[in-house]
């Protein structure tokens, strides 16, 4: 399914996978340092650092699809006919 998106906010965007993608590290450092923390079954810290994984990569995800499928609209200006763009 396409994503009608300006070329701002298509560069909105791709700064967002970037900086996305960046947390990755940090996150699997925190996993790592809440395992050694001992029994994961209770351990607050390895299940809110695998959520917030999950959320990154869900969202990573995301930004992949609509980027692949971006459509730029160019903002028009007046005319008789309403389309995407015009305002």
């Amino acid at each position: 399914m396409p994503t009608f998106i300006s070329e701002k906010g298509l560069q909105d965007l791709r700064d967002e996978l970037v900086e996305r993608k960046g947390r990755r590290k940090g996150i699997s450092e925190q996993i790592s340092d809440a395992k050694e923390l001992g029994d994961l079954s209770e351990n607050f810290e390895y299940h809110a650092a695998k959520e917030e994984q999950a959320l990154n990569e869900t969202r990573i995800a995301q930004l992949e699809a609509m980027i692949q499928d971006a459509v730029i609209v160019e903002e028009q200006k007046g005319g008789d006919i309403v389309t995407l763009g015009v305002t």
